[in-house]
């Protein structure tokens, strides 16, 4: 057995073991707003409950090991002492995925994300419409565990207002935890989802992925492509040019003659099938031809 003391590796070393070692970790879709009320969102899953009376939840944006600088959502907690915590279905997570690009300040990841903004009842930020189960909190402490990269700053946080689907309920009220369909972090681009087991995700482009904002209207409002295949599509440095969708329109048409003159749901169809195989690049090519 491989024994290891800590403090001999570096903090990136590190942190790769413990993500991997503790997993899978539930994931907590953090909503705030800065003092002007501008919009933020981005997963963490350094989370968990920790009281039912009073419902706790504690979440933990933790220092950036690269350059040692705090996420926008922790500034958010710390300036406003509030937070929606929405929970993640399989549904939506590539699109939560996209959200976790390290986007400027300002920059709004509902939008990016392709997310719903959805008024909170109790406290400012924000709740994620497409999140099966929503929570409303108050931040009633932050605590601070160190001041180096890497660092983790508990965010304890006190559920004032659930929102839950009523969908994913049993007749007797109860959650179904079959119907809820969470899914979990794990090390590298491993996720779970809880009633399937691993798969993985591209961790979003560090050149920053364009974004569902950034799609034209037909592709952005398609009543065929998912919020998963959304998510997709969003994590793109930039859109193939027309001169590459010409070359691939007529490389691809011995097998698919009628991509001239398909509907947008059927070119839609299509691209769904490529995406299904993770084949990002001819999904947009489809959608542009």
């Amino acid at each position: 057995m491989l024994s290891i003391d800590p403090k001999t590796l570096s903090t990136s070393k590190l942190h790769g073991y413990l993500l991997s070692a503790v997993a899978p970790r539930p994931i907590a879709f953090a909503s705030t707003v800065d003092v002007d009320g501008n919009a933020n969102l981005s997963p963490f899953s350094f989370f968990n409950v920790f009281s039912a009376n009073p419902p706790i939840l504690i979440f933990s944006p933790s220092r950036r090991v690269r350059d040692n600088t705090v996420k926008h959502t922790l500034k958010n907690v710390m300036a406003t002492k509030e937070v929606v915590i929405n929970v993640v279905s399989f549904e939506m997570v590539h699109q939560t995925s996209l959200s976790s690009t390290d986007y400027p300040e300002g920059v709004n990841e509902f939008e990016k994300a392709g997310f719903t903004m959805l008024k909170s009842d109790v406290v400012k930020p924000f709740r994620v419409a497409e999140s099966p189960i929503q929570l409303e909190c108050k931040v009633n402490d932050i605590i601070e565990l160190g001041a180096e990269g890497g660092a983790g700053n508990l965010v304890i946080c006190e559920v004032v207002k659930f929102h839950i689907d009523e969908d994913v309920l049993d007749a007797d009220g109860s959650i179904n935890q079959i119907k809820l369909d969470l899914v979990a972090r794990a090390g590298g681009s491993y996720y779970s989802r809880a009633k399937k087991g691993f798969f993985e995700i591209p961790k979003p482009l560090t050149t920053l992925g364009i974004g569902v904002d950034s799609f034209p209207e037909a592709i952005k409002n398609s009543m065929v492509l998912t919020g998963n295949d959304l998510g997709m599509l969003g994590n793109v440095e930039r859109l193939p040019t027309m001169k590459d969708v010409q070359a691939f329109i007529e490389e691809v048409g011995a097998n698919h003659p009628d991509i001239k003159t398909a509907t947008h749901r059927e070119k839609h169809k299509l691209a769904r099938n490529y995406l299904s195989f993770g084949d990002v690049e001819s999904a947009w090519k489809v959608l542009l031809s």
